[in-house]
């Protein structure tokens, strides 16, 4: 069923360490500054060599298809009236985010709701608006970001600083940014301690950021087209992974509306979540 509610697409918020509590980087740190094995990092080196033809190939067909499309980056364009009032240049990736198969150029994607594109945060454009996003109760309550101090600008900056195993981005709509979004390697995450993980599995993290976007069923529209783009943009990856809150009801219907399936349980450091999976195989069937 689609959300009910303002909190529905408020929060699928990552979750703290033990004992922490919502001040700085309180759940990021742990998740960023995980070093990766020397032969992790050569693993993946060579793999990567090895996709690079295939890859450019791939990248190749997406761009000409963009364009019969209608013009690919250009569709975001420039935000009339959005609350950042300023043009939307074409996206840069962070540098050191190949774990994620560069998000920055995953570029825009049709919807029901409209042209969707993920944007990587730029700190200086996007701290305001996504820190008034984060005072709001139904978010606060799930993501524990709120208040006068610098949380909100060090949770950015952990994963902006970071080796690229996490991604902020904002989510555009029609050229207006309207959500807040983390593309992450849940494999990499201390989450894979708490199920079992598979190489490459990407996680979300999801909160729509005006009242006026939530309760008509956005966030399953959004998180059906940004877990295809995931599974698209990422060959190697078989599985997309969250873990709201399960309290949150209205969020878990949204992701099993937009195609995940309820997997388990999960008791995490500071919440008990829903792990809700989006396989490859299944994408066509649910």
């Amino acid at each position: 069923m689609p959300p009910t509610d303002a909190s529905t697409d408020a929060g699928t918020a990552p979750y703290t360490t033990a004992g922490s509590d919502s001040g700085p980087g309180a759940d990021t740190e742990d998740t960023l500054d995980l070093r990766l094995p020397d032969e992790l990092l050569a693993f993946f080196a060579e793999q990567a060599e090895k996709a690079g033809g295939a890859k450019g190939q791939a990248a190749g067909g997406a761009a000409e298809r963009a364009e019969r499309n209608g013009g690919g980056r250009s569709a975001v364009g420039t935000a009339p009236g959005s609350a950042h009032g300023t043009a939307w240049p074409a996206p840069v990736a962070p540098a050191g985010d190949d774990l994620l198969d560069r998000v920055g150029d995953w570029g825009p994607t049709a919807t029901a709701a409209g042209v969707f594109h993920l944007v990587p945060v730029h700190l200086d454009r996007d701290l305001p608006l996504i820190s008034r996003w984060m005072d709001d109760p139904a978010v606060a309550a799930f993501w524990e970001l709120s208040g006068p101090g610098t949380a909100t600008e060090d949770h950015l900056r952990a994963q902006l600083g970071g080796d690229g195993r996490s991604v902020p981005c904002l989510g555009v709509l029609d050229g207006t940014p309207m959500s807040y979004w983390e593309i992450y390697r849940a494999d990499l995450d201390p989450l894979a301690r708490h199920y079992p993980a598979r190489l490459h599995d990407t996680g979300i993290h999801l909160l729509i950021g005006g009242v006026a976007n939530r309760g008509r069923g956005l966030g399953t529209t959004l998180l059906r087209a940004v877990s295809d783009l995931v599974l698209d943009r990422r060959p190697s990856c078989a599985r997309v992974i969250a873990e709201p809150d399960l309290r949150n009801i209205p969020s878990v219907s949204a992701f099993l509306s937009a195609g995940f399936r309820f997997s388990a349980e999960v008791d995490l450091p500071a919440k008990k979540a829903a792990l809700m999976v989006r396989d490859r195989a299944l994408r066509d069937l649910l």
